[in-house]
């Protein structure tokens, strides 16, 4: 096994700097939105909680729709939020080889019960949207766009998040900006933006313990977040939990099932404004860095990277690699996913493969999110990587004869 004096992380997320925690940093959403183009944008306690008040702001709406149509492949913190919201939810199969939800297969899922869809753009990867639009809109639903894991990717020379009805953003730990927990909120329609004004104030109370909590995990993000620190914040805990083979303890997909709403301190969101006028420079050097490392492993045989189609523009954080078998990929995994070099896994299942999750998600077989769980894995893009590490990763993922 390989072994480093340091630790990558699995994502690159834009390190703070101490004169980001001074006050008077501006307006946080004023900032993200003139960057991004967007109408004004609304602050979450965390992306979950920003899809659960735009559920319930479309179920105001729509009393009579009460189902979500949701990828099979995505992060565990969806169900939980469709849960939350008191509606059911509809599974939708990948395309081959792929995280998107599978045209055909979005048509057999929608129905005049059909609340939302829920395209998601995964890994900083853009998610076909307009696909979604167009079958929403064939039997009445709205769409909202899932961009947790890409904000500032664009599509056309739009900011993601604007497609549908309404986007959310992650503001969570390892995503490119972070206040360690956050969500946005993105909508171009001024009535429906308004009512998620208005419900976010009713579900989104002051809570001084949360608050603080928060506040000194950002605190120690700040501290934490770099290569000499992450082994033993991140490193050793997750080396323990695959040594038990506690594969979703180890990529964090355990969650539970009640959503935390919020408000966020001026404090958090003075920090995140200063952090926000580097992103898109940050952004900026993750792509180039991506060029890279995408020609670097795309030589390799049977070894795929996912990319963005023609128009769309997505973010780099990471890559997601997709191996030619099961076998392949978990062989490259027990060299690397140790190895403190940032490759890891981004959730272990299909969402009908969790067990803590089988009394609100639909127990039906989604193959093709299935195989896609069991062949990808991820490769941070950090700043930090070395040519010594591209090495190491490369040789990991080489064909074992």
């Amino acid at each position: 096994m390989i072994t480093l004096p340091r630790e990558l992380p699995p994502t690159a997320g834009l390190p703070l700097q101490a004169s980001d925690f001074l006050p008077g940093g501006g307006d946080l959403c004023a900032v993200l939105g003139s960057q991004l183009g967007t109408p004004p944008l609304q602050l979450a306690c965390s992306g979950t909680a920003a899809l659960l008040i735009a559920l319930r702001t479309l179920q105001q709406r729509a009393p009579e729709r009460d189902t979500v149509v949701v990828p099979a492949y995505t992060c565990p913190l969806v169900p939980i939020a469709v849960h939350a919201a008191g509606l059911r939810m509809r599974l939708c199969d990948t395309r081959p080889g792929h995280f998107d939800m599978d045209p055909d297969a979005l048509r057999a899922a929608c129905s005049e019960r059909t609340l939302a869809v829920l395209p998601t753009h995964l890994g900083g990867r853009v998610a076909d949207v307009a696909s979604a639009v167009q079958i929403a809109r064939d039997v009445g639903a709205w769409v909202i766009e899932d961009a947790a894991q890409a904000l500032g990717a664009r599509v056309d020379g739009r900011s993601v998040g604007l497609q549908g009805d309404i986007g959310f953003f992650s503001l969570a730990a390892g995503k490119g900006l972070s206040l360690f927990e956050g969500g946005l909120l993105a909508c171009a329609d001024p009535s429906l933006r308004a009512a998620l004004r208005d419900n976010a104030s009713v579900l989104a109370p002051r809570d001084l313990r949360w608050e603080l909590r928060r506040s000194a995990e950002l605190l120690g993000l700040a501290l934490c977040y770099r290569p000499g620190l992450l082994p033993l914040v991140y490193g050793r805990p997750l080396r323990q939990a695959l040594q038990c083979n506690a594969l979703e303890d180890a990529v964090g997909d355990v969650f539970p099932l009640q959503v935390p709403q919020h408000r966020v301190s001026r404090w958090r969101q003075s920090v995140g404004a200063r952090a926000a006028r580097r992103l898109p420079a940050f952004l900026q050097a993750a792509r180039e860095r991506s060029g890279y490392l995408r020609e670097r492993l795309q030589r390799l045989p049977g070894v795929t990277v996912l990319d963005d189609a023609p128009g769309r523009d997505g973010t780099w954080p990471m890559l997601m690699v997709r191996l030619p078998s099961q076998r392949a990929r978990d062989a490259a995994l027990a060299t690397l996913w140790p190895a403190g070099l940032g490759v890891s896994r981004m959730f272990i299942h299909a969402l009908p493969d969790y067990s803590y999750l089988r009394g609100i998600v639909p127990q039906r077989a989604m193959p093709n999110a299935h195989d896609f769980a069991a062949r990808m894995l991820t490769v941070g893009n950090s700043p930090w990587w070395t040519e010594a590490d591209v090495d190491a990763i490369v040789k990991g993922l080489m064909p074992q004869k």
